[in-house]
Protein backbone atom coordinates (compact mmCIF):
# COMPACT_ATOMS: atom_id res chain seq x y z
CA UNK A 1 0.00 0.00 0.00
CA UNK A 2 0.90 3.14 -0.77
CA UNK A 3 1.50 5.83 2.30
CA UNK A 4 1.67 9.89 2.07
CA UNK A 5 2.15 11.89 5.41
CA UNK A 6 0.22 15.13 4.18
CA UNK A 7 1.88 17.61 6.70
CA UNK A 8 -0.48 20.79 6.99
CA UNK A 9 -1.26 23.81 9.20
CA UNK A 10 -4.70 24.52 8.41
CA UNK A 11 -6.97 21.66 8.94
CA UNK A 12 -10.71 21.16 10.28
CA UNK A 13 -11.90 22.70 12.59
CA UNK A 14 -11.23 25.52 10.16
CA UNK A 15 -13.18 26.51 7.50
CA UNK A 16 -11.31 27.47 4.66
CA UNK A 17 -11.01 26.63 0.80
CA UNK A 18 -7.88 24.99 1.57
CA UNK A 19 -9.02 23.13 4.27
CA UNK A 20 -11.59 21.81 2.43
CA UNK A 21 -9.34 21.25 -0.24
CA UNK A 22 -6.71 19.40 1.72
CA UNK A 23 -9.92 17.40 3.69
CA UNK A 24 -11.39 16.23 0.27
CA UNK A 25 -8.04 14.98 -1.19
CA UNK A 26 -7.40 12.89 1.81
CA UNK A 27 -10.91 11.25 1.65
CA UNK A 28 -10.55 10.33 -2.06
CA UNK A 29 -7.11 9.33 -1.67
CA UNK A 30 -8.33 6.87 0.90
CA UNK A 31 -11.03 5.61 -1.36
CA UNK A 32 -8.28 4.95 -3.74
CA UNK A 33 -6.37 2.72 -1.42
CA UNK A 34 -3.41 5.38 -0.62
CA UNK A 35 -2.96 5.16 3.75
CA UNK A 36 -2.71 8.73 4.31
CA UNK A 37 -1.08 10.02 7.73
CA UNK A 38 -2.19 13.73 8.28
CA UNK A 39 -0.23 15.94 10.70
CA UNK A 40 -2.03 19.31 11.75
CA UNK A 41 -2.72 21.44 14.79
CA UNK A 42 -5.31 19.69 16.63
CA UNK A 43 -2.76 17.04 17.37
CA UNK A 44 -0.45 19.43 19.26
CA UNK A 45 -1.00 22.48 21.83
CA UNK A 46 -1.66 25.18 20.09
CA UNK A 47 -2.24 28.99 20.23
CA UNK A 48 -4.42 31.34 18.26
CA UNK A 49 -2.61 33.27 15.45
CA UNK A 50 -2.51 36.63 16.36
CA UNK A 51 -5.64 38.46 14.51
CA UNK A 52 -6.69 35.12 13.17
CA UNK A 53 -7.99 33.25 16.40
CA UNK A 54 -9.54 30.58 14.36
CA UNK A 55 -6.25 29.55 12.95
CA UNK A 56 -4.29 27.46 15.43
CA UNK A 57 -0.59 27.54 15.88
CA UNK A 58 0.77 23.90 16.68
CA UNK A 59 3.76 24.64 19.40
CA UNK A 60 5.60 21.26 19.48
CA UNK A 61 9.34 20.39 18.45
CA UNK A 62 11.19 18.90 15.07
CA UNK A 63 11.63 15.73 17.61
CA UNK A 64 8.47 14.90 18.07
CA UNK A 65 7.41 15.73 14.02
CA UNK A 66 10.34 13.83 12.86
CA UNK A 67 9.33 10.82 15.47
CA UNK A 68 5.41 11.13 13.69
CA UNK A 69 6.93 10.97 9.71
CA UNK A 70 9.80 8.27 10.59
CA UNK A 71 7.18 6.09 12.42
CA UNK A 72 5.00 6.06 9.85
CA UNK A 73 7.52 5.79 7.25
CA UNK A 74 5.88 7.17 4.39
CA UNK A 75 6.59 6.50 0.91
CA UNK A 76 6.19 10.17 -0.24
CA UNK A 77 5.77 13.57 2.32
CA UNK A 78 3.17 16.33 1.01
CA UNK A 79 3.56 19.92 2.89
CA UNK A 80 1.29 21.76 2.87
CA UNK A 81 1.51 24.90 4.77
CA UNK A 82 4.80 27.33 5.53
CA UNK A 83 3.30 27.59 9.08
CA UNK A 84 5.28 25.96 12.07
CA UNK A 85 4.46 22.08 11.09
CA UNK A 86 5.11 22.65 7.83
CA UNK A 87 8.83 23.99 8.46
CA UNK A 88 9.36 21.47 11.14
CA UNK A 89 8.40 19.03 8.55
CA UNK A 90 10.92 20.65 5.90
CA UNK A 91 14.19 20.18 8.46
CA UNK A 92 13.38 17.09 8.88
CA UNK A 93 13.05 16.17 5.82
CA UNK A 94 16.13 18.01 4.44
CA UNK A 95 18.14 16.30 7.85
CA UNK A 96 17.13 13.23 6.17
CA UNK A 97 17.60 13.92 2.42
CA UNK A 98 13.99 13.15 1.87
CA UNK A 99 12.78 15.00 -0.92
CA UNK A 100 9.29 16.47 -1.26
CA UNK A 101 6.74 18.71 -2.48
CA UNK A 102 4.56 21.81 -0.88
CA UNK A 103 1.73 23.31 -2.47
CA UNK A 104 0.91 27.26 -2.31
CA UNK A 105 -2.76 28.32 -1.42
CA UNK A 106 -1.78 32.00 -0.12
CA UNK A 107 -0.55 34.87 -1.28
CA UNK A 108 1.12 35.68 1.95
CA UNK A 109 2.76 38.66 0.18
CA UNK A 110 -0.17 40.34 -0.56
CA UNK A 111 -1.80 39.38 2.87
CA UNK A 112 1.04 41.34 4.60
CA UNK A 113 0.51 44.60 2.66
CA UNK A 114 -3.08 44.46 2.82
CA UNK A 115 -2.85 44.49 6.69
CA UNK A 116 -0.10 46.49 7.05
CA UNK A 117 -1.59 49.41 4.77
CA UNK A 118 -0.33 51.87 3.02
CA UNK A 119 3.71 51.91 1.91
CA UNK A 120 4.13 48.53 2.66
CA UNK A 121 3.15 47.61 -0.71
CA UNK A 122 6.82 47.24 -2.32
CA UNK A 123 8.95 47.05 1.10
CA UNK A 124 7.18 43.77 2.67
CA UNK A 125 5.80 41.28 0.13
CA UNK A 126 9.33 41.31 -1.27
CA UNK A 127 10.87 40.28 2.68
CA UNK A 128 7.65 37.69 2.50
CA UNK A 129 8.96 36.14 -0.95
CA UNK A 130 12.51 35.19 0.57
CA UNK A 131 10.94 33.28 3.05
CA UNK A 132 8.76 31.74 0.79
CA UNK A 133 11.60 31.14 -1.47
CA UNK A 134 13.55 29.63 1.23
CA UNK A 135 10.77 27.34 2.09
CA UNK A 136 9.17 26.18 -1.24
CA UNK A 137 13.08 25.96 -2.99
CA UNK A 138 13.92 23.17 -1.27
CA UNK A 139 11.10 21.02 -2.40
CA UNK A 140 11.19 19.27 -5.75
CA UNK A 141 7.77 20.49 -7.06
CA UNK A 142 5.33 23.36 -5.67
CA UNK A 143 1.38 22.59 -6.30
CA UNK A 144 -0.28 25.17 -7.93
CA UNK A 145 -3.96 25.48 -8.83
CA UNK A 146 -3.61 27.84 -12.20
CA UNK A 147 -1.35 28.41 -14.80
CA UNK A 148 -1.17 32.23 -13.84
CA UNK A 149 -0.20 31.31 -10.31
CA UNK A 150 2.58 29.15 -11.82
CA UNK A 151 3.88 31.79 -13.77
CA UNK A 152 3.67 34.51 -10.97
CA UNK A 153 5.93 31.93 -8.75
CA UNK A 154 8.35 31.49 -11.50
CA UNK A 155 8.56 35.18 -11.70
CA UNK A 156 9.57 35.21 -8.25
CA UNK A 157 12.36 32.33 -8.57
CA UNK A 158 10.09 29.75 -8.09
CA UNK A 159 9.69 27.98 -11.30
CA UNK A 160 9.39 24.30 -10.68
CA UNK A 161 6.15 23.58 -10.31
CA UNK A 162 3.27 21.33 -11.33
CA UNK A 163 -0.08 22.15 -11.26
CA UNK A 164 -3.12 20.59 -8.52
CA UNK A 165 -6.63 22.45 -9.71
CA UNK A 166 -9.25 22.20 -7.12
CA UNK A 167 -12.83 20.68 -7.47
CA UNK A 168 -16.74 20.79 -6.71
CA UNK A 169 -18.78 18.45 -4.82
CA UNK A 170 -21.62 18.07 -7.62
CA UNK A 171 -23.60 15.71 -5.53
CA UNK A 172 -23.98 18.61 -2.73
CA UNK A 173 -23.43 21.91 -5.07
CA UNK A 174 -26.42 22.06 -7.85
CA UNK A 175 -28.97 23.66 -9.31
CA UNK A 176 -31.97 21.76 -8.01
CA UNK A 177 -31.33 23.08 -4.46
CA UNK A 178 -34.32 25.21 -2.47
CA UNK A 179 -32.72 28.52 -2.05
CA UNK A 180 -32.01 29.44 2.02
CA UNK A 181 -34.89 30.50 3.40
CA UNK A 182 -33.40 33.90 4.35
CA UNK A 183 -33.96 34.88 0.83
CA UNK A 184 -37.58 35.14 0.73
CA UNK A 185 -37.64 38.59 2.94
CA UNK A 186 -34.85 40.25 0.86
CA UNK A 187 -34.91 42.24 -2.16
CA UNK A 188 -34.49 41.37 -5.57
CA UNK A 189 -31.71 41.00 -7.11
CA UNK A 190 -29.84 38.96 -4.67
CA UNK A 191 -26.42 39.17 -4.59
CA UNK A 192 -24.12 37.45 -2.83
CA UNK A 193 -20.52 36.87 -0.55
CA UNK A 194 -19.03 33.98 0.51
CA UNK A 195 -15.98 34.07 2.23
CA UNK A 196 -13.70 34.91 5.67
CA UNK A 197 -14.77 37.91 6.72
CA UNK A 198 -11.53 39.61 6.66
CA UNK A 199 -9.61 42.63 5.21
CA UNK A 200 -7.82 41.02 2.41
CA UNK A 201 -10.79 39.44 1.28
CA UNK A 202 -11.86 42.99 0.06
CA UNK A 203 -15.31 42.82 1.45
CA UNK A 204 -15.64 46.17 1.76
CA UNK A 205 -15.79 46.77 -2.38
CA UNK A 206 -19.26 44.24 -2.44
CA UNK A 207 -20.78 46.03 0.67
CA UNK A 208 -20.43 49.55 -1.03
CA UNK A 209 -21.07 48.87 -4.37
CA UNK A 210 -23.93 50.00 -6.49
CA UNK A 211 -26.57 47.81 -6.23
CA UNK A 212 -30.77 47.88 -6.30
CA UNK A 213 -31.25 44.75 -4.57
CA UNK A 214 -30.65 43.03 -0.96
CA UNK A 215 -26.91 41.80 -0.15
CA UNK A 216 -26.11 38.90 1.77
CA UNK A 217 -22.78 37.83 3.36
CA UNK A 218 -21.67 34.43 4.22
CA UNK A 219 -18.81 33.79 6.15
CA UNK A 220 -17.21 34.51 9.90
CA UNK A 221 -13.84 36.28 10.47
CA UNK A 222 -12.16 39.13 12.08
CA UNK A 223 -13.78 42.01 10.52
CA UNK A 224 -17.27 40.78 10.66
CA UNK A 225 -18.41 42.91 13.84
CA UNK A 226 -16.64 45.81 12.34
CA UNK A 227 -18.59 45.43 8.84
CA UNK A 228 -21.87 44.57 10.51
CA UNK A 229 -21.70 48.09 12.57
CA UNK A 230 -20.40 50.08 9.06
CA UNK A 231 -23.35 48.66 6.80
CA UNK A 232 -26.23 47.82 8.83
CA UNK A 233 -28.45 47.01 5.74
CA UNK A 234 -26.48 44.69 4.31
CA UNK A 235 -27.39 41.09 5.76
CA UNK A 236 -24.73 38.88 7.94
CA UNK A 237 -25.54 34.98 8.35
CA UNK A 238 -21.92 33.87 9.38
CA UNK A 239 -20.82 30.77 8.44
CA UNK A 240 -22.89 28.36 6.72
CA UNK A 241 -22.07 24.95 5.61
CA UNK A 242 -22.93 22.16 3.74
CA UNK A 243 -26.78 22.05 2.43
CA UNK A 244 -27.12 25.41 4.44
CA UNK A 245 -23.65 27.06 2.28
CA UNK A 246 -25.31 25.12 -0.81
CA UNK A 247 -28.91 26.75 -0.61
CA UNK A 248 -27.32 30.40 0.02
CA UNK A 249 -25.80 29.79 -3.34
CA UNK A 250 -28.77 28.74 -4.71
CA UNK A 251 -30.59 31.63 -3.17
CA UNK A 252 -28.34 34.60 -4.87
CA UNK A 253 -28.92 36.13 -8.26
CA UNK A 254 -25.13 36.90 -8.24
CA UNK A 255 -22.28 36.09 -6.16
CA UNK A 256 -19.76 39.03 -5.62
CA UNK A 257 -15.84 37.49 -5.63
CA UNK A 258 -13.87 41.10 -4.78
CA UNK A 259 -10.70 39.53 -3.56
CA UNK A 260 -7.56 40.69 -5.26
CA UNK A 261 -5.14 38.18 -2.97
CA UNK A 262 -6.54 34.66 -3.98
CA UNK A 263 -4.78 31.75 -5.25
CA UNK A 264 -7.87 30.38 -7.11
CA UNK A 265 -11.49 31.09 -4.80
CA UNK A 266 -13.31 27.82 -4.09
CA UNK A 267 -16.26 29.43 -3.84
CA UNK A 268 -16.35 30.76 -7.37
CA UNK A 269 -17.27 27.09 -8.62
CA UNK A 270 -19.13 26.30 -6.02
CA UNK A 271 -21.51 28.82 -7.00
CA UNK A 272 -20.97 28.21 -10.74
CA UNK A 273 -22.44 24.69 -9.74
CA UNK A 274 -25.60 25.82 -8.20
CA UNK A 275 -26.35 28.25 -11.44
CA UNK A 276 -25.44 31.22 -10.08
CA UNK A 277 -23.02 33.81 -12.40
CA UNK A 278 -19.87 35.25 -10.44
CA UNK A 279 -18.78 38.72 -10.97
CA UNK A 280 -15.08 39.93 -9.84
CA UNK A 281 -12.35 41.52 -10.64
CA UNK A 282 -9.72 41.17 -13.58
CA UNK A 283 -7.01 39.60 -11.26
CA UNK A 284 -5.67 35.81 -10.71
CA UNK A 285 -8.66 33.54 -9.38
CA UNK A 286 -11.69 35.25 -11.34
CA UNK A 287 -9.57 35.30 -14.42
CA UNK A 288 -9.06 31.80 -14.18
CA UNK A 289 -12.58 30.35 -13.65
CA UNK A 290 -14.81 33.00 -15.27
CA UNK A 291 -12.05 34.09 -17.97
CA UNK A 292 -11.51 38.02 -19.46
CA UNK A 293 -14.95 38.16 -21.14
CA UNK A 294 -17.04 35.99 -18.87
CA UNK A 295 -17.16 33.27 -21.01
CA UNK A 296 -14.58 30.89 -18.80
CA UNK A 297 -10.90 31.35 -18.65
CA UNK A 298 -10.52 28.95 -21.90
CA UNK A 299 -13.45 30.97 -23.89
CA UNK A 300 -15.18 27.14 -23.98
CA UNK A 301 -18.84 27.73 -21.61
CA UNK A 302 -21.41 27.41 -23.15
CA UNK A 303 -22.65 30.86 -22.33
CA UNK A 304 -22.09 33.41 -20.14
CA UNK A 305 -21.30 32.79 -16.76
CA UNK A 306 -20.28 36.22 -15.22
CA UNK A 307 -17.91 38.85 -15.72
CA UNK A 308 -14.27 40.86 -14.62
CA UNK A 309 -13.98 44.66 -14.28
CA UNK A 310 -12.05 47.39 -12.30
CA UNK A 311 -15.45 48.01 -11.24
CA UNK A 312 -17.27 45.68 -9.71
CA UNK A 313 -20.68 46.92 -9.86
CA UNK A 314 -20.56 47.00 -12.91
CA UNK A 315 -19.29 43.21 -13.28
CA UNK A 316 -22.17 41.99 -11.18
CA UNK A 317 -25.02 43.85 -12.98
CA UNK A 318 -23.49 42.37 -16.51
CA UNK A 319 -23.03 38.77 -14.48
CA UNK A 320 -27.13 38.65 -14.31
CA UNK A 321 -27.42 38.51 -17.72
CA UNK A 322 -25.74 35.11 -17.35
CA UNK A 323 -28.19 31.99 -18.09
CA UNK A 324 -28.11 29.92 -14.85
CA UNK A 325 -27.76 26.69 -17.10
CA UNK A 326 -24.46 27.57 -18.57
CA UNK A 327 -22.85 28.35 -15.12
CA UNK A 328 -24.25 24.72 -14.29
CA UNK A 329 -22.48 23.17 -16.80
CA UNK A 330 -19.10 25.34 -16.52
CA UNK A 331 -19.35 24.73 -12.65
CA UNK A 332 -19.56 20.61 -13.25
CA UNK A 333 -15.92 20.86 -14.95
CA UNK A 334 -14.69 21.04 -11.75
CA UNK A 335 -13.89 17.65 -11.30
CA UNK A 336 -12.24 16.80 -7.77
CA UNK A 337 -11.27 13.42 -9.71
CA UNK A 338 -9.11 14.82 -11.94
CA UNK A 339 -7.46 16.66 -9.14
CA UNK A 340 -6.10 14.19 -7.17
CA UNK A 341 -5.12 12.51 -10.53
CA UNK A 342 -3.09 15.83 -10.64
CA UNK A 343 -2.15 15.39 -6.62
CA UNK A 344 -0.90 11.85 -7.52
CA UNK A 345 0.96 12.59 -10.63
CA UNK A 346 3.62 16.10 -9.08
CA UNK A 347 4.18 13.67 -5.86
CA UNK A 348 7.81 12.53 -5.61
CA UNK A 349 8.99 9.59 -3.76
CA UNK A 350 11.74 9.77 -0.91
CA UNK A 351 14.70 9.55 -3.15
CA UNK A 352 13.24 12.01 -5.94
CA UNK A 353 11.75 9.53 -8.35
CA UNK A 354 8.27 9.40 -9.37
CA UNK A 355 5.49 7.47 -7.85
CA UNK A 356 5.07 4.33 -9.04
CA UNK A 357 1.69 3.10 -10.13
CA UNK A 358 -0.03 6.59 -10.04
CA UNK A 359 -2.06 5.04 -13.06
CA UNK A 360 -3.31 2.34 -11.09
CA UNK A 361 -4.72 4.83 -8.23
CA UNK A 362 -6.13 6.90 -10.88
CA UNK A 363 -9.92 7.67 -10.67
CA UNK A 364 -12.15 4.76 -12.59
CA UNK A 365 -13.24 6.21 -15.90
CA UNK A 366 -17.26 6.81 -15.66
CA UNK A 367 -18.95 5.39 -19.32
Amino acid sequence: MFRLTLVTDAWEPQVNGVVRTLATTVRLLAERGVRVQVISPDQFWSVPMPSYPEIRLAMTSRRRVSRMIRDFAPDALHIATEGPLGWLARGWAIANDMKFTTSFHTRFPDYVAARIGRGSESLWPERVWRVLRRFHGAASAIMVATPRLAAELASHGLPDTRPWSRGVDTALFRPDLAPHPVAAGLKRPLALHVGRVAIEKNIEAFLTASWAGDKLVVGDGPALDSLQKRFPNAHFLGSLHGPALASAYAAADVMAFPSRTDTFGLVMIEALACGTPVAGYPVPGPLDIIGQDGFGSDGRAPGRIGAVSHDLSAAMHLALRARRADCVAAGRRFGWDACVDQFLAALVMGDGAPVPMVSAMRAPLVA
